[in-house]
């Protein structure tokens, strides 16, 4: 199977898989309220949101190992994968353990700090065990089959295997909560898809690896790299978390509500992109650890291009529609306001400067170069939150989304003077053109629409006409923009989108 097929059927399950997340996500919640009630849903959100912390115990063993499978997987030498994936199982087996640890220690202490007058301290403390057993048997059971898949561009067989547990997941929290069922005894009957996706890895690595040895001499020196991906492991965290921390304590509560509100619809956008790199710092990673130089310039040159594209069609619309769809969305919340333009421009200038380094972020992944780039990761961080800080007194929401969007416009600029130096040895303006083509583009597209219409609809099914036609304008105009960037690149991803539609 050819990298470009790998490609497009990994996109393909990606889609798939964001589309059941995105049903789930509005099922799970609505049911939990119509049964539970508010306290009952915000206590598993809030006790949800802790323990996603507790997956830092990782430190950065994905990325490591997904890197040090990637020659050996390459040259098919099954010695190597084996004793790097018997490390792996290892590492997780610890991890795991790290993670219900943690989760033990919160069950215990958790219920002393939160009052909820429908579940006794308890019930509380079981409710994080069975909430954190999810995390834990995902270390144990699951982790060391998706470092494999992952790193051999077989993220299709993941996102099949996760669409499954997420459906019988929501089967479960449905069918229990209709009957009454305690939520502690529905959370806990919940684990039940952990077991089905780990089953569905287990068997298809089982026949798919038969070589592959889980159990051969580790060799924890192939993921030597694991503290060093740590530092991006954290800040992806800090790039998460660290605006509602700063919003939490320098704005209000309420203000807490409205950034929620919007970074929901701005994490789903990035759920969308994420579709189109899925398994791409894999295919990335065959050709560095093969040496293969003039695939890795086109190949890299191409992706550069054509994600730019996706991204100023994507957030071109999403700048155009944002405001509308977060009217209707909080129609009849009266209690802050949600119509703030000037945050929600600047919350998608913020996604444009963080999805537009994708690609040479990816490649930093692919390349295994977590220590050569630990100093500017932790800059990025720094200006995030200390600028996040410095500013939300002054500006408020707006000054946090300041914060974001100087952190990530640092990263931008480092990673097109580092990417071309020591992994593509491509001309560093080539990026740095792309980049502000991209962000020119989007912008210039948002501020005409505006102009040139007066776009105000006051229900979901007007919203989506209206949705249409910034999509027709987003579109048109950004391949015409591009076109007359670079008309070579735009004719050479045609050409190899139409050959690769002809051979199936």
């Amino acid at each position: 199977m050819s990298r470009t097929e790998k490609f497009f059927k990994n996109s393909i399950t990606t889609a798939l898989y964001q589309i059941v997340v995105m049903i789930a996500g509005f099922i799970t919640p609505r049911i939990m309220l119509s049964y539970y009630g508010s306290e009952i849903n915000g206590l598993v959100t809030s006790v949800t949101q802790f323990i996603s912390y507790f997956n830092l115990v990782e430190a950065g063993l994905a990325s490591a190992a997904a890197y040090a499978l990637y020659k050996p997987l390459a040259e098919e030498d099954n010695a190597a994968i084996s004793s790097i994936v018997s490390a792996s199982r290892r590492f997780y087996n610890i991890a795991g353990a790290m993670f219900f640890s943690l989760t033990a220690v919160m069950a215990l202490i958790y219920p002393f700090f939160v009052k909820a007058d429908a579940l006794d301290p308890f019930m509380v403390g079981l409710l994080v065990l069975a909430i954190g057993a999810s995390g834990a048997l995902e270390f144990l059971t699951m982790s060391r089959y998706r470092v494999l898949l992952s790193a051999d561009q077989r993220t299709y067989i993941l996102s099949l295997a996760t669409i499954a547990a997420v459906v019988i997941n929501t089967a479960v929290i449905a069918v229990l909560s209709h009957f009454g069922a305690n939520i502690v005894l529905v959370r806990t009957v919940a684990l039940s898809s952990v077991f089905v996706r780990s089953a569905i890895l287990m068997i298809y690595v089982k026949r798919n690896y038969k070589n592959v040895d889980y159990y051969a001499k580790p060799n924890n020196a192939a993921l030597s790299k694991r503290w060093d991906a740590l530092i991006l492991q954290i800040l992806g965290t800090i790039q998460v978390g660290a605006p509602v921390v700063i919003a939490t304590a320098c704005c209000s509560l309420e203000l807490v509500s409205v950034y929620t509100v919007f970074y929901m619809v701005i994490n789903g956008i990035n759920g969308i992109l994420s579709i189109f790199q899925s398994g791409l710092a894999a295919a990335f990673g065959e050709v560095i650890a093969k040496g293969e130089k003039e695939t890795l310039q086109k190949s890299f040159s191409d992706f550069e291009y054509t994600y730019h594209i996706l991204i100023s069609v994507i957030y071109s619309i999403t700048g155009m529609m944002l405001i509308s769809f977060i009217k209707i969305y909080t129609a009849g919340v009266n209690d802050a306001t949600y119509d703030v333009p000037l945050f929600g421009f600047l919350f998608v200038l913020s996604g444009i400067l963080y999805n537009i380094k994708t690609p040479q972020s990816m490649l930093v992944n692919s390349a295994g170069l977590y220590k050569e780039t630990k100093i500017q990761t932790i800059i990025q961080g720094v200006i995030m939150v200390v600028g996040g800080f410095a500013l939300a007194p002054i500006w408020g929401l707006e000054g946090i989304i300041i914060a974001s969007c100087l952190s990530n416009l640092y990263r931008c600029i480092d990673l097109c003077f580092f990417i071309p130096k020591y992994v593509t040895g491509l001309p560093k303006r080539n990026s740095m053109i792309s980049m502000t083509v991209t962000v020119l583009t989007s912008v210039a597209l948002i501020l005409s629409f505006g102009k040139l219409f007066n776009v105000n609809p006051d229900n979901y099914f007007s919203w989506v006409l209206w949705a249409v036609v910034a999509a027709v304008f987003a579109t048109v105009g950004t391949l015409i923009v591009f076109s007359i960037y670079s008309p070579k690149k735009m004719r050479g991803v045609f050409l190899r989108v139409l050959s690769f539609l002809k051979r199936r």
